[in-house]
């Protein structure tokens, strides 16, 4: 059916209201910012479970993550440095527990990263400490009382990297959210440039200060210091900059951001964030925290990553809407890119919502990004100021390099809000004619659209996942199956680190830190002075976890544990409740307590130890809880009331070396 063209314009006019406007894309007047990539942040435990999902869905998952032309196809993978301590969702093992000690099989991040790297070998890599063994600064508690130590201990992370995974590691930052001292952190942040430069690390940048932009005063005020820094890096900036940074002349990053619900208002903050942290601050990378929900859901910040994979035992994983928004970007630009200018083919729309077009460096290719989310469904983690979103009918005029641009290629995304809608994301559309430099788009609220030259994007997809099923009981492992130094499957180590140690044929695992950890945050690694591991289904009642248990004669710790319906883990850790089953071979003696920091002790009594391997069990039916020391029972009494369920665990007393084996919860 032909529409006489009045019909047409009173039809549009119906639709759309008056938000009809031009929008002209021109590279003639120069061209704005490098982009420099979106990326996926790997850290506080967030990929824990990933390592021992079944192979085929494993390799599945890291192709939505990875692999260009497929899912997010992501260009940065961000990891943190591992530094013994509790860092959001759980503990990352430092590859130097001490200061004689340098082991690079330590953790999981070394495999992601190789793993993405195998998937696109262009990838960069970032690695930022979260905190740092105790070691590096035992009084005060602070790396930056010596620089060069710090800065050293950063950099053989770095070396590992290359010389045991062949690894070239581009961006290193200094101390993950930590306060900004002008002093301290020049010293530090000059101290690593130069100790990167005299080890032939010339291409390895720093990105400063993984917080605020309060650096950006420092290094206006300092010559020296703005030399050291490559980008200065903020976390969940709200999509806006400070007047400094942008002086600086320096390429701005969102080096964290997202941390939200991964449902489709949380893909909708995500595709906001990634367009308007450039239109609004001139932000070139936009790194997700968390690359994937990969640990207890019960843990804080439960699906707040791009896709979410939270049973290795089953093999079931979602393919999140935060993936899609990503690809939006991702598939159709490289680092290197460059972003038009402010006016030219960036902004905002009159009707509300955004737009960036970036540009091939020979200008062959031409990207358009459009996004029109609500307030209500776009809402991050931070609150947003009141705006508003309507239809719109929009002309998009190209100029420049572009005018002799002929068809674009659409690609759209509209999240479904009310009842019966179907989510549609990242779906093809019949190329646009581009006629005397005009395209015509009619865009609705709640959309995404791609419209590029680029024609190799691709909605990468698998066969279904296998089902959810709970975690599996009875459960054992006698930890002979893994490599030495690895963790052990499934135990979500919250403060300490666990490893798998070798002597003679026996393999088990042991609890390696020796002194109180580094913090991140003043109130993120409470002061406990101990150990603990956690394990399992949170909804779990009536329980019973058993293991063999050995202090070693040298560094040992004073006494080793037992925990279930522990309630709490990750930085709400300082109050844990639950059941917790003491047992300290220095005094002969036990200790059952209804919390974590044994304030709320239940029962005490003697215990009978041998030397070498004991055999310890907690067994909760019931009402009642009862202790088992090599068999014999030392307490039967009555389960504390509150909490009624929660995970089972194994830790120490406090900080020193002991050993587990021969785990079984039945």
């Amino acid at each position: 059916m032909t529409w006489p063209r009045a019909l047409l314009m009173l039809h549009v006019f119906a639709v759309y209201g008056s938000d009809a406007a031009t929008y002209v894309f021109d590279d003639s007047a120069g061209l704005g910012r490098t982009f420099d990539g979106i990326g996926g942040l790997s850290a506080g435990a967030s990929s824990k479970l990933l390592v021992n999902y079944p192979d085929e869905q494993r390799s599945q998952i890291l192709d939505y993550l990875f692999k260009p032309k497929f899912g997010a196809s992501l260009k940065i993978l961000k990891v943190e440095i591992g530094g013994d301590v509790q860092s959001t969702d759980g503990t990352e093992a430092s590859h130097m527990h001490n200061s004689w000690d340098e082991n690079y099989q330590r953790g999981y991040e070394w495999w992601l990263m190789v793993e993405a790297k195998k998937r696109n070998p262009n990838i960069k890599l970032y690695g930022l400490p979260w905190g740092f063994p105790g070691w590096i600064a035992a009084a005060p508690q602070d790396p930056y009382v010596d620089p060069q130590q710090t800065a050293t201990y950063i950099v053989k992370w770095v070396q590992g990297a290359k010389m045991h995974y062949n690894l070239t590691i581009d961006i290193v930052g200094i101390w993950n959210e930590r306060y900004y001292n002008a002093t301290y952190v020049k010293s530090l942040i000059q101290t690593l440039r130069k100790v990167l430069d005299v080890n032939n690390l010339g291409h390895v940048s720093v990105a400063a200060a993984d917080g605020t932009w309060d650096i950006a005063d420092g290094m206006l005020e300092d010559a020296d210091l703005a030399a050291a820094v490559t980008y200065i890096g903020a976390h969940y900036p709200s999509t806006v900059t400070t007047d400094a940074a942008l002086k600086t002349g320096k390429q701005l990053w969102a080096s964290e951001d997202y941390s939200t619900f991964n449902d489709n208002s949380g893909g909708g903050c995500w595709a906001r964030i990634i367009n308007q942290n450039y239109v609004n601050g001139h932000m070139t990378s936009t790194i997700a925290w968390n690359l994937i929900t990969s640990y207890y859901e019960n843990l804080p910040y439960p699906r707040n990553g791009l896709m979410t994979a939270t049973e290795p035992w089953s093999g079931n994983y979602t393919v999140e809407s935060p993936i899609w928004m990503s690809a939006h970007t991702t598939q159709f630009t490289e680092i290197g890119w460059l972003y038009l200018r402010h006016g030219n083919g960036v902004g905002h729309l009159q009707s509300g919502g955004s737009y960036v077009s970036l540009v091939s460096p020979d200008k062959k290719d031409l990207t358009i990004v459009i996004e029109t989310l609500t307030q209500e469904h776009s809402k991050c983690n931070k609150p947003l100021d009141p705006y508003n979103v309507s239809a719109a009918q929009i002309t998009i005029q190209l100029k420049g390099s572009f005018v002799s641009i002929t068809q674009l290629q659409p690609w759209h995304s509209k999240p479904g809000f009310g009842s019966g809608d179907r989510d549609i994301y990242f779906e093809k559309r019949q190329p646009l004619k581009v006629t005397n430099g005009q395209v015509t788009l009619n865009v609705g609220v709640d959309e995404v659209w791609t419209l590029t030259t680029v024609s190799t994007g691709n909605k990468g997809s698998y066969p279904p996942p296998p089902p959810t099923k709970t975690f599996p009981l009875p459960y054992q492992d006698d930890f002979e199956g893994y490599a030495v130094s690895m963790e052990p499957n499934n135990f979500a180590q919250q403060l300490g680190s666990f490893e798998i140690v070798a002597e003679g044929n026996n393999k088990f695992i042991r609890q390696m830190v020796l002194q109180e950890p580094l913090a991140w945050w003043p109130n993120a690694e409470p002061k406990l002075g101990r150990s603990f591991s956690v394990i399992g289904d949170h909804s779990w009642t009536n329980i019973s976890i058993k293991v063999d248990a050995r202090i070693t004669p040298v560094n040992g710790t004073s006494g080793v544990f037992l925990a279930a319906r522990a309630d709490k883990a990750g930085i709400a850790l300082y109050d844990t409740g639950g059941v917790f089953f003491y047992v300290s071979p220095d005094n002969s003696s036990y200790i059952l307590s209804s919390d974590l920091s044994k304030t709320q002790v239940v029962s005490t009594g003697p215990v009978q130890w041998r030397k070498g391997w004991n055999t310890i069990e907690l067994r909760i039916m019931g009402e009642m809880v009862f202790g088992f020391v090599d068999g014999v029972e030392v307490v039967a009494t009555r389960a504390p009331t509150e909490p009624t369920n929660g995970f089972a665990g194994l830790g120490t007393n406090n900080w020193g070396l002991a050993d587990f084996d021969n785990l079984y919860i039945t």
